[in-house]
């Protein structure tokens, strides 16, 4: 053993060897995800309230200049975006198991805080100058790369301050007297880091910053970063002007866009510091001069600049957004960021009913569909209807001067609490998808307008989402109804080659019976073995159930609400109260009659109460039926008899239970598709789609993991 390993073994065993919190492990490893999930973040960050004020604090401060306060830790997290929570996490975290503060020590703390704040910064816009994805390592790596003089100075302050007071500001010195000690502080800190898990760039980049610039050329980037973030934030000019050197070298930077890197580094810092409460002593830097008159531009850059990067950060969410809910949602965070726009009300169009049907967010943030804000296409007189028509943005001011606005209009403005309101053209491709509105003061339109080209940009982008989207979901459903043909057709093969051999068995047995009637041998034996055979003859007949296209009975008018009540009568002491499920109805008592089957309803219905009591069995959990009345949209003028001209009943089946992942709840009514264990053929869901497509109807599924399932079926009136 190298005394080196006995100085690491000597030091594991002490008292003063810091972790990292272990909400920051979670935090880091959220923010890391490939689609990382914003409200859990968020989740993440709230349970910590030291870490939510700090968090808060810098949103709030001069450093993001954002148009209005933000007092949710949801609205920081979309503002900030997971790489800033992650880096002030990390500050966060990694102070809180070190002192901040006592500058007149040796190792002057205020100063040491400052470099690495610094260093942090620095290292980060250079590894994003080259392009590198690792930038939030690359901060780290920097906020961390001198921690091994704080672990010594913690364990061993005695030995450390003479070793300190011996080499003054000489870095050759201060390391052969580490060295002396047992190891130098970026081998300490590497082998700190490596204790914590982090990522091995990381630590390499702690464990050769202060090698030579000669080895460091042969180093992976990461490396090289730190190296030269650590010599341009010396406070020594010579340093720096190695650093300038080194930075072209390896990087290919001159040394203007390295001091405003370094600028921008300090300002980031500066503002960090102050919102979590580090005490750093500043130095000065050998940044250009600024004359006051290049204020104003650089404010006015500056402003642009995150525009655009917030900008950026809203067109990637469309990229990474799961479904149409989670593309509206990211337009919604942009209008709030970009625009100061906090409740804006989407109308996507929908072609089969040749209506505009309204999304509204609800109270967690979602966009969801409310189908009786629905206006028709043919109400030309609503300016909601006019600005798809004519694709150009309209507002309220306009249009009221030229005569009152459409009753529908009125509705709108009051229902988005402002005088009036702003409508603009969603469209992708010259196709029309919908209609963004807002509602706006008219002392505020103005700055609105002024910001139409960007708002315009933003809101294309967005509707060529939804747009592609939406052709998604259509070429699933192509692909569901291929399959469903496959797997009849091949069901048809297998049931007429396994019938024929069947029905020669059956025979062979009638013969054989009649054979032994002399006998007078009992033929219980043989009438089971063709019972049996029949049985299975009924069980392949139904694996072509699924593929039913028509209703097996004629369809008559129903009362939804007392089919469903004597269905919860039937399943409710039985299923679901020995799953310990609590049931909760909500009947509209003014639902109209629908035109169905009873029997092929009742299966749908049962099929889905069974779902959700399964789902929910191992601890209990909530079932909530509910039914309402969804009328045509609004200056439809339907001609009576077509489906949905007198509007939909729409009956919800929604469940509190584990929920469905997105993998499976695309393929959900497929046949021989299932979310259960065992031996289940995954025909339940595929029967139920077909006998809802044979009545002209439409069911849906919406699941989010941990938070539980809503079927919702929808059925002409």
């Amino acid at each position: 053993m190298t005394d080196q390993d006995k100085f690491f073994k000597r030091l594991s065993t002490l008292k003063n060897l810091p972790t990292l919190p272990h909400i920051l492990l979670k935090l880091i490893e959220a923010c890391n995800r490939d689609n990382p999930d914003l409200h859990r973040i968020a989740d993440m960050v709230a349970k910590d309230p030291s870490l939510s004020a700090k968090i808060l604090k810098l949103v709030n401060s001069a450093f993001f200049g954002l148009p209005r306060k933000v007092d949710m830790i949801e609205q920081a997290v979309v503002f900030v975006g997971t790489s800033g929570i992650k880096n002030l996490a990390i500050c966060a975290g990694v102070l809180s198991v070190f002192p901040k503060s006592a500058g007149d020590g040796i190792l002057n703390l205020k100063r040491f805080w400052w470099h690495s704040l610094r260093c942090a910064f620095l290292a980060k816009h250079l590894a994003a100058e080259q392009a590198v994805n690792q930038s939030d390592e690359a901060f780290l790596a920097g906020l961390l790369h001198d921690i091994g003089k704080l672990l010594l100075w913690v364990n061993f302050k005695s030995d450390y301050d003479r070793v300190l007071e011996r080499c003054g500001d000489d870095t050759d010195l201060l390391l052969a007297g580490e060295a002396h000690m047992g190891a130098t502080h970026a081998e300490v800190g590497a082998w700190l880091l490596e204790r914590w898990h982090l990522e091995q760039s990381i630590v390499d980049g702690v464990r050769y910053h202060h090698e030579p610039t000669e080895r460091i050329t042969h180093a992976f980037t990461m490396v090289q970063v730190i190296h030269v973030a650590n010599l341009l934030c010396k406070g020594h000019t010579d340093e720096i002007d190695d650093g300038l050197a080194t930075a072209h070298r390896f990087f290919n930077l001159d040394a203007g866009r390295c001091r405003e890197l370094m600028a921008r580094s300090d300002d980031a810092a500066q503002e960090v510091a102050e919102s979590l409460g580090i005490d750093v002593e500043t130095t000065e830097l050998a940044t250009p001069t600024v004359e006051k008159s290049d204020h104003l531009v650089q404010d006015r850059l500056t402003r642009e600049i995150k525009h655009l990067s917030l900008t950026i950060g809203i067109l990637e969410g469309f990229l990474t957004a799961e479904n149409q809910s989670g593309i509206l949602k990211c337009m919604a965070a942009g209008l709030r960021t970009l625009f100061d726009v906090q409740r804006p009300v989407f109308f996507l169009l929908d072609e089969k009913r040749d209506a505009l049907v309204g999304y509204l967010s609800n109270q967690g943030g979602a966009y969801v569909k409310r189908p009786r804000f629905a206006i028709s296409m043919k109400m030309q007189d609503s300016m909601v209807v006019g600005t798809l028509l004519k694709n150009g943005a309209m507002d309220s001011y306009a249009v009221d001067a030229k005569g009152p606005l459409a009753i529908i209009d009125e509705q709108i403005v009051r229902l988005l609490g402002c005088q009036g309101m702003f409508c603009l053209p969603l469209t992708a491709h010259n196709d029309p998808v919908g209609v963004l509105v807002v509602g706006i003061e008219k002392a505020d339109l103005p700055a609105l307008l002024e910001k139409s080209r960007l708002l315009r940009l933003i809101m294309q982008k967005g509707a060529a989402a939804i747009q592609t989207d939406t052709i998604r979901r259509r070429e699933l459903q192509k692909v569901h109804t291929m399959r469903i043909d496959a797997s009849m057709d091949l069901a048809r093969r297998v049931i007429h080659e396994v019938n024929n051999p069947l029905s020669v068995i059956k025979n062979y047995i009638k013969v054989i019976d009649m054979k032994m009637a002399d006998v007078g041998l009992p033929h219980d034996e043989l009438r089971i073995i063709n019972d049996e055979i029949s049985r299975v003859s009924r069980l392949l007949q139904k694996l072509t159930s699924f593929s039913k296209t028509e209703a097996a009975q004629p369809l008559t008018a129903m009362d939804i609400n007392a089919l469903l009540g004597d269905i919860l009568t039937l399943t409710g002491e039985g299923l679901l109260g020995d799953a310990n499920i609590e049931l909760r109805t909500d009947l509209d008592p003014k639902l109209p009659a629908v035109s169905v089957d009873s029997d092929g309803l009742k299966q749908v219905f049962i099929n889905l109460i069974r779902n959700a009591a399964e789902a929910m069995n191992e601890n209990g959990g909530r079932l909530e039926v509910r039914t309402r009345f969804i009328p045509a949209p609004l200056g439809a003028n339907a001609v009576a008899g077509e489906p949905g001209a007198k509007g939909h009943v729409q009956i919800r089946f929604r469940d509190n239970g584990p929920g469905i992942e997105a993998s499976v709840r695309e393929k959900l009514f497929d046949p021989y598709i299932s979310t259960k264990n065992g031996g289940h053929s995954g025909l339940g869901l595929s029967v139920v789609h077909n006998i809802i497509g044979s009545f002209k109807g439409s069911i849906v599924c919406d699941s989010t993991p941990g938070q539980g399932t809503t079927f919702t079926i929808e059925l002409p009136a």
